[in-house]
């Protein structure tokens, strides 16, 4: 199955080519918004103190940046992030997602802007216009369902390599025009190294901890790339907020292998192997020899771990994976597990993967560690 992360930078790019600069993107947004509210093309003054208000927004939302940038930002409420690495037509995709608290927040929209600043870019000089790796502004509603934290999910493409990413945040006034209170705003500087999916090697996404993977009618739109950044294929995932599961729930994992070997008559040939191991509370006593011989074959635990169990192997290979699967044409395989936590007891667990590489006998490992709290 082909990824949508496969096709994330050729529609990042198509969405970067809609705007010749960050703040172009509001001025074709305002026109949009005066055009749905049924503006009169007439009342010229109305909609030119709208754009200029628009255009004050963005200004606003790239000096913080621009501030945070020098080592001077100031913020009204904090920004949490997290993000995870897929691979994309020509570098890496980077699904993100921020985390502010709602009760810091005053207003029901805000705008958000994101710049992906190469760490050895030379430093910007005052005669010529910056071009970075990745710079957009996005419009973000912040009256959404529930009364946990906001999280604000995005992505982007870039090259492999190290990054500073910023994330200005800023509300947004109902009536641009008018006099409105001070709207609160803040900056966050993210160091961020791209891993490079591209040397040909036997490698992973980031192993997911999901919510649900939800099926999905048809492929996203080029404009919903960048704003549901965990579409995958024909599948949404749906990322936890955390990695703390109640019993009466269900542990899911999700990650794509890529650069499986593939034989003259295209054959290709993985085993994925998952066990679980639990961190035993301090004072426990270590597991002898001869239990860990009677378990049978399986990675080794590490200090202040036992071994609990594994699932059955996963296997991709052509007569499970169909015809048009090629993983030569960069088509990734969609892996993971769903695991029922009802008899686990709370605590502290690891879930120890390894992807086999059937053909080249090159094998690579991924843990994710999770707790399991009351149900």
């Amino acid at each position: 199955m082909s990824g949508r992360s496969e096709r994330s930078a050729e529609n990042t790019r198509r969405a970067r080519e809609r705007r010749s600069a960050a703040l172009t993107l509001l001025m074709i947004c305002t026109i949009a918004v005066a055009v749905a509210q049924g503006q009169e093309p007439g009342n010229r003054h109305r909609q030119d103190r709208v754009e200029d208000a628009r255009l004050r927004e963005g200004a606003l939302l790239v000096r913080l940046a621009d501030t945070a940038m020098s080592g001077r930002a100031e913020s009204d409420f904090a920004i949490e992030w997290r993000n995870d690495f897929f691979k994309a037509q020509t570098g890496t995709f980077v699904p993100f997602t921020v985390t502010v608290e709602r009760a810091k927040l005053s207003a029901a929209n805000a705008l958000m802007y994101v710049r992906a600043v190469r760490r050895d870019a030379a430093p910007p000089g005052r005669a010529r216009q910056v071009r970075y790796p990745f710079d957009l502004i996005f419009a973000v509603d912040l009256a959404g369902p529930g009364e946990g934290p906001l999280r604000i999910t995005r992505g982007f493409a870039v090259p492999a390599g190290e990054y500073d990413v910023y994330v200005a945040l800023r509300e947004r006034a109902p009536d641009p025009p008018s006099s409105e209170p001070r709207l609160k705003a803040a900056v966050l500087k993210q160091p961020l190294s791209v891993p490079d999916f591209w040397d040909g090697g036997l490698t992973t996404s980031s192993v997911i901890l999901a919510d649900r993977i939800d099926a999905l009618p048809g492929a996203p739109s080029p404009d919903e790339v960048l704003e549901r950044p965990y579409i995958i294929g024909e599948h949404e995932i749906h990322p936890a907020a955390d990695s703390s599961f109640r019993r009466d729930r269900e542990l899911i994992v999700v990650f794509l292998i890529y650069n499986a070997s593939v034989s003259a008559d295209r054959n290709f040939d993985i085993q994925v192997d998952y066990h679980l191991f639990r961190t035993m509370p301090p004072g426990t006593a270590p597991q002898t020899a001869a239990s860990r011989d009677a378990e049978g074959d399986h990675p080794a635990a590490r200090d202040g771990e036992r071994y609990m169990t594994h699932t059955n192997p996963q296997r991709f290979k052509p007569s499970l994976m169909g015809a048009h699967f090629d993983p030569a044409a960069g088509h990734p395989m969609m892996a993971g597990q769903g695991i029922l936590l009802s008899s686990f007891q709370e605590g502290e667990y690891r879930l120890g993967i390894t992807v086999t590489d059937l053909l080249s006998r090159k094998s690579l490992s991924r843990d994710v560690s999770f707790r399991v709290v009351g149900s």
